[in-house]
């Protein structure tokens, strides 16, 4: 048999025609239907070939030949030139029943191993998918793909770990891409929808000083976190590990701007605020060059520009929380700015914002650096592993500012673009003097640091807030 296909571009018509071998093309096609290919063909495509008789019948189906031509008439053949069919094959002899029987025994037992099997690996790399994850598919990776990125989550890949849960290193094997996965526990289905859509919202930021979040896995009780991997890994390593070198004063104040200018971003420069809630050292990664980006977004909230939602509990850590956000649970633009206040001071002086152990006057960080500022010595505050190698302007602007932004009344703090201006050079702080103790004789640490704040101006505390967390048991 003589098959022809033609396809006329400009009538978007297929036409198919069948004739026997060694006739000419028939006028009238078997099959002629309307249909735009250039909707289905593409830039590069195989061409290929299939045939069945469609009932229950053994035969054989042979192409002797074929031509195409992308562009006009396909050349004809001489049927002559053609090979020969091959012969026939011999009908085989029917095996004896025995041998039937055996053979579907051992097919059945093969087929039950291959079907266990199966099902005890589908069960290894089972997930949590729900009908309204569908449009979030793009941001959704596989539990079996993390699982091999990770090596099975084995400790030999673990990066850290705490109270929110476990982070390991990986690499996706298709992609060659390094990411961290966070392994977070969840025991309530309650908010989840809300939470993967905010992940899903929050893996649409993009700044130099942020962690790119990827995306996100659900497994039984776990949750996956999908982020960039950081080959330097987190911040407070490098302020607190004995195993590592202490960090110079201009990787510190390099790292000190380039999170602020990312906390920025979230307050002020993305399409909507996004409140961290979570802005400490360990939540700092440090990229290949030591550049700091805030990471850890599984606390984070979402609100729009000038709305007022509303949060019921306190999430965050002890030391950077606002005093006003342990009171009324509202985390709003100033509570971050708090946690960034406690951050600076920790960067300066090398100690963390609550020390357990030591001097009662002491353990809170704050008030240390206050104290030290109201005496007249606010340089004895700074960390003693930088040998006195740093810029003193900077380090006085540092815990100054970071002493303004830890103010107990929100409405005295700076905002983030504030901030920047100040460590970017393009505003200064009020020249306090603090030479003489009688400067201070009358004064407060809280009328101390109003004072200072009123070269920005009052300003009002914002209302934003955000619902609460699912993982605010993993905090």
């Amino acid at each position: 048999m003589q098959l022809w296909i033609d396809y006329d571009e400009a009538e978007k018509l297929v036409n198919v025609t069948l004739a026997p071998a060694g006739m000419s093309k028939p006028n009238r096609p078997l099959l002629s239907t309307p249909i735009n290919l250039s909707q289905i063909i593409l830039g590069h495509m195989y061409v290929g070939f299939t045939s069945a008789t469609g009932y229950p019948l053994v035969s054989d189906h042979y192409i002797l030949g074929w031509s195409f031509n992308r562009s006009g008439q396909a050349q004809s053949f001489d049927v002559s030139s053609l090979p020969r069919l091959p012969p026939r094959r011999k009908r085989k002899e029917k095996p004896g029943l025995m041998t039937i029987t055996s053979l579907i025994a051992a097919a059945v037992v093969l087929v039950t191993i291959i079907g266990a099997a199966y099902i005890i690996r589908r069960k290894k790399y089972e997930e949590i998918r729900e009908d309204w994850e569908m449009e979030y598919g793009p941001h959704r990776f596989s539990y079996k793909n993390l699982y091999k990125a990770t090596k099975g989550f084995k400790d030999e890949q673990l990066l850290g770990a705490g109270g929110f849960g476990k982070v390991y290193r990986g690499v996706i094997s298709s992609s060659n891409l390094q990411i961290a996965v966070k392994k977070v526990s969840h025991d309530s289905k309650q908010g989840m929808k809300e939470f993967v859509a905010e992940i899903i919202s929050l893996g649409r930021l993009r700044h130099r000083n942020l962690v790119q979040l990827l995306g996100y896995c659900r497994r039984r009780g776990e949750l996956f976190l999908v982020y960039d991997y950081m080959p330097n890994g987190s911040l407070d390593k490098f302020l607190y590990s004995n195993g590592r070198p202490s960090l110079n004063w201009l990787t510190r104040f390099r790292i000190l701007r380039g999170v602020a200018s990312g906390l920025l971003y979230l307050h002020e420069e993305w399409e909507q605020v996004v409140l961290h809630r979570d802005i400490k050292a360990s939540n700092v990664l440090l990229d290949a060059e030591y550049n700091g980006r805030l990471g850890d977004f599984g606390l984070a909230r979402l609100c729009d520009h000038g709305t007022d939602p509303h949060t019921t509990h306190v999430v965050g850590t002890v030391g950077y929380l606002a005093p006003e956000l342990t009171r009324t649970g509202k985390a709003t633009t100033c509570t971050d700015v708090f946690a960034f206040g406690a951050f600076m001071l920790e960067m300066a002086c090398g100690r963390r914002p609550i020390e357990l152990q030591g001097q009662p006057e002491n353990v809170i960080l704050v008030d240390w650096v206050f104290e030290c500022w109201r005496k007249g010595a606010i340089l004895d505050a700074s960390d003693p592993r930088l040998e006195g190698n740093y810029v003193v302007e900077e380090m006085i602007m540092v815990l100054k500012l970071g002493l303004l932004c830890s103010h107990a009344n929100p409405a005295a703090r700076p905002s983030m673009r504030q901030v920047m201006q100040v460590l970017d050079g393009d505003a200064n702080l009020p020249d306090v003097p603090y030479d003489t103790a009688s400067t201070f004789s009358n004064y407060n640490a809280s009328d101390f640091l109003l004072s200072l704040s009123s070269s920005f101006g009052q300003r009002s505390a914002p209302s934003m807030s955000s619902t609460d967390s699912i993982l605010k048991r993993g905090r």
